[in-house]
């Protein structure tokens, strides 16, 4: 809508928005973010005005403001983006518009019903950029605006998804222009919603642009003031306005106003009335003059500022406590006195209208208001989570019902995705408070409701539930599996074995116990050293050998038990064995899948690695490929998605193809957005083991006392815990080698026992291994023959590359030409390179000497 007055001296900010308009526009369809930002009543609503009619012709505009009162309503800002675009498509095209992504991103939307229990926030973040992203390219080749006022208002959640958007403009035909206080968004902490977005530059336009708007010079005053009042308003008139407001914008068009109602003439004598008259505009002024309007207009302001924004007429009168006809009235003596604006939906003129009429209710009316309100939401059949920012307001009054509403609204509020809204609902369900007999249970709640955004947080919570009397014991068996993972989370794998251990001992044979048991196997396995490794293992064995996999507790006893001798190097067919007893129809059982809380996605994890170890590389491809759709059709974007891709590269990377593992971990590291390799190391275990890939890595570089010295480290960390598996940790093999000048005997030490270790475990990967680095320490007839015999186990086995390998080895040993060219093809076919160039090379040198 274009404003109503012409603006003043914000040429900079209309040719910054002209230029990011021409860009949208032009052939190249360039999107961005342009950011302004001002104090209250600066002009900045008035500038998205403007540019909103300067891109009506142009481009497809969708709108949306937060609001003061709403800040705490989930989704608020992106639900006033998106649903007037949607509203004009059918339910069908609706779900053909979302695709898969309709039960993850529809119900933050409010057009669909929650399906599940709780979403992963990043994964609602990615289904909302999908729909953008389609709705943006069938827009009929009209590029889109998106414009988001009072964006320091805006709720967390459409920050955060703002956040994530903003930063891949430069892909899409989009421009966001955002306006917001700066000192108000500082407060809320939520600057990264705009410093996150890109810095770059595509095609010329600079993907963010930020533009600080000022006040108002006394020269334009002058002209806003003689535009309103006359060109006959005098400069010391028109200077005192200035004066006045400071010249911001709003004060000055509302004191101009005022002195137009009161007929004051525009001259030197009246300037003394000016400081009187704007202080009508603002605080107890603008309080006084609502006054003046009378008791019901008073009362319906109040109504309305309790509402927030778009505000129900209907919802306003009720909670006001008038009649249809009663609220009509008020809301046009308010429309008179420039104090709301609009129909049904009412809006306020200005938000520092909206802010002063809040504030101005005295506490205790203003908290019965906004139970009211509440009361009024809910019999409208609007729902809990409606309710709740109502409900937050209202004073602690030991209200049962109040307490069960906002359970209800937490659990309304993490089925859409939005775990920040059920935590501050939890919390002021604690403070009512509870009765005693539920304050345990809702301690866990709040637990659960804070498990993916803030591991610290559910611990405090968790271990408060756990002290408190009241948990029955299934639920205490589950917060205390959740406390784990949740330790776990936050890098404190002792903690939550010594909890899991200890929650054990109290608890009475059954599935309880034996979860807890499994968690406990799990958490102290997993750390990155313990006291006494072997006898952990065999614990485990004792618990898990006998078992056939008849229950979920059994299958994840027997899923430990399979990982463990995997890492340990027995026999790989009794490896398999255990996997194949601990999954259904070589799947994981229902509740033990990859999205299934009850027990996590590391046991299915733990079964395709050990599957991804024993060369049973098929089973872990089909694993791992089944968790990115489980995680993708689930919303469960972020870390666990990131963390299916980097297991298909470790199965590809397995399998010798080294282009279509890097395009999984790449895509990996793309999701993770946070990463970081060296030491020092976490405190839980990394796969594969981290000083063993860094010690490769320092071979491959030439840096070959580091790589010892990294080498060794391994080696001493995991041959104390019984940990032979060459395959997986190949710290021996590569020690050997990097010893071979300087330490042959030690050298030829270390590869004998690496071949012993591979033969128990008997997979042709490990054997094949084994036998190319033995062939380095013994006489050349000798290591001809270990190198074929190398070749005959890794040419059976799925590791390609280590085939590739083994063949070059061979060839350059017997010097023959038909074998390197088999390596040069096999390379090739793996994406290797480097080793490809070599066997060529070494080809043309035995051809040239012969």
């Amino acid at each position: 809508m274009k404003p109503s007055r012409p603006l003043y001296e914000r040429e900079p900010e209309l040719a910054a928005a002209a230029q990011a308009l021409d860009a949208l526009c032009g052939g190249q369809a360039a999107g961005g973010l342009l950011v302004f930002s001002g104090e209250a009543g600066i002009g900045k609503t008035a500038l998205l005005g403007e540019i909103q009619a300067m891109a009506a012709d142009r481009c497809t505009i969708w709108s949306a403001r937060g609001g003061e009162t709403v800040t705490s309503v989930p989704f608020h800002v992106v639900r006033q983006l998106l649903q007037p675009a949607l509203v004009r498509f059918p339910a069908d095209e609706i779900r053909a518009l979302f695709g898969d992504w309709f039960d993850i991103a529809a119900p933050a939307l409010g057009l669909a019903d929650p399906s599940g229990p709780q979403l992963d926030p990043q994964g609602v973040r990615d289904g909302l950029d999908h729909v953008v992203s389609r709705l943006a390219s069938g827009l009929s080749h009209r590029p889109l605006l998106l414009i988001v006022d009072d964006a320091h208002w805006a709720d967390g959640e459409s920050l955060a998804w703002l956040a994530g958007f903003t930063a891949r403009l430069s892909e899409l035909p989009v421009l966001v222009v955002q306006a917001h206080r700066p000192q108000e968004l500082a407060d809320r902490n939520a600057d990264w919603a705009i410093a996150r977005a890109p810095e770059s530059s595509t095609a010329g336009h600079p993907a963010l642009t930020r533009v600080a708007l000022r006040a108002l010079t006394p020269e334009a005053t002058a002209e806003l003031v003689r535009a309103g009042l006359g060109d006959h308003a005098d400069d010391p008139f028109c200077r005192e306005v200035w004066a006045v407001t400071g010249g911001n914008p709003y004060e000055a068009v509302e004191l101009v106003a005022k002195a137009q109602d009161r007929e004051l003439p525009p001259v030197e004598e009246s300037a003394g009335f000016l400081r009187e008259l704007g202080a009508s505009a603002r605080g107890s002024g603008l309080v006084a003059r609502l006054e003046r309007l009378g008791t019901n207009a008073n009362r319906f302001a109040w109504a309305a500022a309790v509402l927030g924004t778009e505000i129900s007429q209907e919802l306003a009168a009720t909670l006001a406590g008038m009649s249809s006809a009663e609220a009509a009235d008020c809301t046009a003596r308010l429309r008179d006195a420039r104090i709301v604006s609009g129909f049904d939906p009412l809006e306020f003129v200005h938000p520092l209208i909206a802010t002063a009429v809040y504030r101005s209710i005295p506490p205790a009316t203003r908290t019965a208001m906004h139970g009211r309100a509440a009361w009024a939401i809910t019999q409208a059949g609007l729902g809990a989570a409606a309710a709740s920012r109502h409900l937050l307001e209202v004073h602690p009054d030991d209200d049962q019902e109040l307490v069960a509403q906002l359970r209800e609204a937490a659990r309304q509020h993490l089925a859409v995705g939005a775990p920040e809204a059920a935590r501050r609902c939890l919390e002021r369900a604690l403070v009512e408070p509870p009765r005693p007999d539920e304050r345990a249970e809702l301690l866990y709640e709040l637990g659960c409701a804070t498990l993916l955004s803030s591991p610290a947080t559910t611990v405090q919570h968790l271990r408060a539930a756990l002290d408190t009397p009241g948990l029955d014991e299934t639920l205490r068996v589950d917060a205390t599996f959740r406390l784990a993972s949740a330790l776990s989370h936050n890098n404190q794998l002792k903690d939550a074995a010594l909890s899991l251990a200890a929650e054990a001992s109290r608890t009475a044979p059954g599935p309880g116990l034996m979860r807890l048991q499994a968690a406990h196997f799990l958490w102290e396995g997993m750390q990155a050293s313990e006291d006494d490794g072997p006898a952990r293992s065999a614990r485990l064995a004792r618990n898990a050998d006998h078992l056939k996999g008849r229950d979920n507790a059994e299958r994840a006893l027997l899923t430990l038990r399979a990982f463990d001798a995997m890492l340990r190097g027995e026999n790989a067919q009794l490896v398999v064995d255990f996997c194949e007893r601990a999954l259904v129809d070589g799947r994981p059982a229902r509740g033990l899948g990859w999205t299934d809380s009850e027990w996590g996605f590391e046991l299915p994890t733990m079964a395709g690695i050990t599957y991804a170890f024993t060369d049973q590389l098929d089973r872990a491809e089909a694993l791992f490929g089944e968790a990115v759709r489980a995680f993708e059709i689930s919303g469960w974007s972020g870390a666990h998605l990131a963390f299916a891709h980097t297991l298909l590269g470790l199965v590809h990377r397995r399998r010798g193809r080294l282009a279509e593992a890097e395009g999984f971990l790449r895509e990996g590291l793309r999701l993770a957005d946070r990463y970081a390799f060296g030491p020092p190391y976490p405190s839980a275990m990394v796969l594969p083991d981290a000083p063993c890939v860094r010690g490769r890595l320092l071979l491959a570089e030439g840096r070959t006392a580091e790589a010892v010295a990294e080498l060794e480290s391994a080696g001493a960390a995991l041959e104390p815990r019984g940990r032979f598996n060459g395959v997986w940790a190949p710290w021996a093999g590569d020690l050997a080698r990097a010893l071979t000048d300087t330490e042959p005997v030690r050298a030829a030490q270390l590869a004998t026992r690496a071949r012993v270790h591979a033969e128990r475990f008997g997979t042709d990967t490990a054997i094949g291994e084994a036998l190319r680095c033995m062939a380095l320490f013994v006489p050349e007839e000798e290591a001809a023959h270990l190198l074929a015999e190398s070749v005959r186990h890794l040419e059976v086995s799925s590791s390609a590359y280590e085939h590739a390998l083994a063949r070059f080895d061979h060839g350059v040993a017997i010097r023959s030409r038909q074998e390197l060219a088999r390596a040069e093809k096999l390379a090739t076919a793996c994406g290797a390179e480097g080793l490809a160039t070599r066997a060529q090379q070494v080809r043309a040198s035995i051809r040239s000497s012969e």
